[in-house]
């Protein structure tokens, strides 16, 4: 089918385009001078930021998957990356406090390699290959490499990893854990030195992919390249997963489910974690890793309680998976619905949403007439016509959860497949065809999610996105904001607001989070290349929008946070 070609194509352009980059050290010098950036010229000179803004006509939000700031644009020039980390919030500790001599390995490929580090830290001695230091995932596991899943419906059965030779190519790690409390126990108040010890992949936590032989990087430094600005002091709206910060992103706010059953609620040690990580982590009391906060009042300080689901749960209502407990629907007022009321056009894009949905024929259909799904990668025994792919991803849908987005309301038009987006764009000759506001989510194979998905060929597909765009009449009025959903569990020197050491800005109970990798392109930029070390967090991008149509905000936490206008500001960083 054409997504397969498209990802086959995809991944021998990444594997030509990162094995011809030599992977230097994690926070080593460059080795040679960045490639020098080529650029159109801007329209609209002499303006403000906040006129600049007023000029934009479209914006985009892409939304890949599940990498923090460092492990992926750590190696950008001029940006607070690697090289800036301090020993105190990069050296890992065990629980009881003591720093680890070597990176305990689970990923079946990483614990394969010749033990080279003995650690006898934990009173559980383990040899590894790794020193308690960040590394280059890369030198260990190439794009090239059958690292992969096989086929979609087989991407959770190996919760280590695909070994050499047993998968597809791509270069994939296994997966790692990345929820609610084990993240803030994680930050550890600022310090950022307990991501191996509460994590289940131990020392994958510490790795990072050369920033240079990224594909994004490649496009971004080529001739003729769109203007494009770096944020490095971009946060993830709420602590923990994808589930949480897809709601922050259209509602600032966590969802709720009132009245649930008791088991749904998170039980905590005294040290803020729900569940135990052998050998590593031990409880020092009762757990329950539920999707729900603790029961109030929470037993450790500074720890949000209640009713709010804070971890993966299930839409109630179709498209909806088999992991987890459902959510009611939710009643909340999302940037959807602000949107609408005033008349503004907007859309979420999201890969495989019409074979989930059951839109047959519609954009993006690959499972014929009936009365079965007939699209080889559809999840098993799924009932015709809702044939979701295997890696289709429920809880990335959020408009999903709730009451004015359920199936035959007017709210269920803007529910897309990302195949019309990329169809409107590439017909957007003379005029963009795009709404005012669009949402694009990639789907599983391609959203660049640690396990499951390649990080190269997810990145492929971004910069086809990007290119698709950047050649379309929608290039010259269009604001392209690039950022991940959260952390991936992955490491980050940089604590949140509200953490020891952290830069100010709104925080609460639920966040924010680590770090995470976001450019913006548009043609009102000032420079072909800056960074912009203003604080944000995702719900910045609802303030965005708010401030360019006139919203009103959702919650406290998107009114008090900075908007993107500031980008527009953004200089080049200095040599």
């Amino acid at each position: 089918m054409p997504r397969r070609r498209f990802i086959a194509f995809a991944l021998v352009a990444a594997t030509f385009t990162l094995l011809a980059v030599q992977a230097g050290t994690a926070a080593g010098p460059l080795k040679k001078k960045p490639p020098k950036h080529h650029v159109k010229k801007s329209p609209k000179p002499g303006m403000n930021a906040t006129q600049k803004l007023g000029h934009v006509k479209h914006i985009v939000v892409i939304y890949e998957e599940n990498h923090s700031f460092d492990n992926l644009f750590g190696g950008w020039e001029g940006v607070n990356g690697r090289t800036q980390a301090d020993a105190a919030h990069t050296t890992q500790i065990n629980e009881a406090g003591t720093p680890y001599t070597c990176l305990r390995q689970d990923d079946v490929n990483l614990a394969a390699l010749p033990a080279t580090c003995t650690d006898s830290t934990t009173g559980s001695t383990f040899t590894s290959h790794f020193t308690n230091a960040p590394f280059l995932i890369d030198d260990f596991i190439k794009p090239s490499d059958t690292t992969c899943p096989p086929d979609p419906n087989s991407a959770f059965t190996s919760p280590n990893g695909f070994a050499k030779g047993t998968g597809s190519p791509g270069g994939c790690t296994r997966d790692i854990v990345h929820e609610f409390y084990q993240d803030q126990y994680q930050e550890n108040g600022g310090a950022m030195n307990r991501f191996v010890t509460g994590s289940d992949a131990e020392g994958l936590v510490m790795g990072q992919y050369d920033t240079k032989a990224l594909p994004l990087y490649t496009y971004l430094h080529g001739k003729t390249h769109p203007k494009y600005v770096i944020l490095d002091n971009f946060f993830q709206g709420a602590f923990g997963g994808s589930y949480l910060n897809h709601q922050f992103l259209i509602a600032a706010a966590a969802p709720t489910y009132p009245n649930a059953p008791a088991a749904l609620h998170s039980v905590i040690d005294s040290n803020g974690m729900p569940v135990a990580y052998p050998p590593l982590y031990t409880p020092t009391g009762a757990v329950n890793r539920g999707p729900l906060t603790v029961v109030c009042p929470s037993p450790v300080p500074n720890r949000a309680c209640g009713d709010y689901s804070v971890n993966t749960q299930q839409p109630s209502q179709q498209p909806f998976g088999a992991f987890g407990a459902k959510l009611p629907l939710q009643n909340g007022t999302t940037i959807g619905d602000r949107l609408s009321a005033k008349g503004i056009s907007w859309a979420w894009y999201s890969g495989g949403w019409s074979n989930a949905a059951g839109i047959v024929n519609g954009p993006g259909w690959t499972n014929g007439p009936g009365p079965n799904c007939s699209d080889p990668n559809v999840i098993p025994k799924s009932p015709y016509p809702f044939c979701p792919d295997g890696l289709f991803q429920f809880h990335h849908q959020p408009f999903n959860y709730f009451a004015n987005y359920a199936p035959g309301t007017p709210g269920r038009d803007h529910l897309k497949d990302e195949a019309e987006f990329l169809s409107t764009v590439s017909s957007s000759g003379k005029s963009c065809g795009l709404p005012s506001v669009s949402f694009v989510k990639p789907i599983g194979e391609e959203n660049e999610h640690p396990g499951y998905a390649s990080t190269p060929l997810g990145e492929n597909h971004l910069v086809a996105t990007l290119k698709a765009i950047e050649s379309s009449a929608c290039a010259k009025d269009t604001m392209v904001v690039v950022t991940y959903d959260e952390f991936g569990g992955q490491w980050d020197h940089v604590p949140p607001p509200g953490q020891a050491g952290g830069p100010a800005g709104p925080h609460d109970l639920f966040g924010p989070g680590p770090r995470i990798p976001a450019v913006v392109l548009s043609p009102y930029l000032t420079v072909p290349f800056g960074v912009d070390h203003t604080e944000y967090d995702t719900t910045a991008i609802l303030k965005t929008i708010e401030q360019r149509w006139g919203l009103q905000p959702l919650q406290a936490r998107d009114a008090a946070e900075h908007s993107l206008a500031a980008v527009f500001d953004a200089r080049a960083p200095k040599k």
